[in-house]
């Protein structure tokens, strides 16, 4: 691919694919394997920026930077570490809106590896399952920390959920800032990146609003 291939397909946030990308040996080497060569490249890249790594603020950075890496920001790579997600049988027959707002959402834009930061929003309708509310938090916590694209993120979070509760009736509204557009490029320091996906009931209208309404976007969805 040439160089200004390489820019246009960063500049543009274009996703590949619903998955993340992922080599099929990608868990071959254990997490301290990974923290072991990732700081070796990390002190080279360090040395070729002209920084002393003799100097003892600098010394250490290698290895701090690998372990976050590996253990912090791109933890939700790994399926092992997947929340164990808690279901419970709808025994008291709730069928209105659930709604988990203003979950934190910490990730990284996988064409610069620099932060998107935001909320999430996730909105359910139970048929014969509920999911303890925490456990929305630590799914949208598990796809975010990996390198992603906002769109996808949105995507990852709404199938499992479906999955998870036996239910399509699941929405997804993420709004977060992207450094690679604030910091780099068009230096943009106001502007945010709304997505959406939804399923089930959530295809009409009057359903999308009512969550939109509890969440505070304006306007309404008259489009399916």
């Amino acid at each position: 691919m040439e160089k200004k291939d390489i820019e246009l397909l960063g500049d543009a946030h274009i996703a590949t694919s619903i998955d993340t990308p992922m080599r099929v040996d990608a868990f071959n080497k254990s997490d301290d394997e990974k923290i072991e060569a990732i700081q070796r490249h990390f002190k080279a890249i360090m040395y070729e920026l002209g920084l002393d790594l003799n100097d003892d603020s600098l010394s250490g950075t290698p290895y701090r930077f690998a372990k976050m890496y590996v253990k912090e920001l791109f933890y939700g790579l790994n399926p092992s570490n997947r929340p164990k997600i808690s279901t419970f049988s709808n025994k008291y027959g709730y069928r209105k809106l659930i709604i988990e707002q203003d979950i934190t959402i910490d990730s990284s834009c996988e064409h610069h590896f620099l932060p998107i930061v935001g909320k999430a929003h996730v909105g359910y309708i139970p048929k014969d399952k509920v999911i303890g509310l925490s456990k929305i938090n630590r799914l949208v916590s598990y796809y975010a920390h990996r390198p992603q694209v906002q769109e996808r993120l949105c995507l990852q979070i709404l199938k499992d959920l479906q999955e998870t509760l036996g239910t399509e009736d699941i929405i997804v509204v993420i709004n977060a800032k992207h450094l690679c557009v604030s910091s780099r490029g068009i230096k943009d320091k106001n502007s945010s990146t709304t997505t959406m996906e939804y399923g089930g009931c959530f295809l009409k209208p009057e359903q999308r609003n009512a969550f939109f309404n509890q969440i505070g976007i304006k306007g309404n969805a008259n489009q399916s």
